[in-house]
């Protein structure tokens, strides 16, 4: 799932560029489900609702350095 939500940003990144700008993008299911100013936030924010590892959080901007830096929830960690 994870891998298709990576697909799918990286096949739209022009137009969520356009519409987002520079920011943190939680994706789920090929759908932007959050919008964020820093990966921490995203991740955070997103899992209140959504269970780790059923989502992405990935940065968008116009830098094709984003392609390089795929963001999993299933590896994100959280100490309480």
């Amino acid at each position: 799932m994870q891998s298709r939500d990576y697909t799918w940003f990286t096949n739209n990144l022009p137009s969520l560029y356009e519409k987002y700008g520079n920011v943190y993008l939680a994706i789920k299911d090929e759908t932007v489900i959050g919008v964020y100013n820093s990966y921490a936030e995203g991740v955070n924010e997103t899992k209140k609702t959504e269970p780790l590892g059923t989502f992405i959080v990935q940065r968008c901007g116009r830098d094709e350095s984003v392609h390089t830096n795929y963001i999993s929830s299933f590896s994100f960690c959280s100490a309480n």
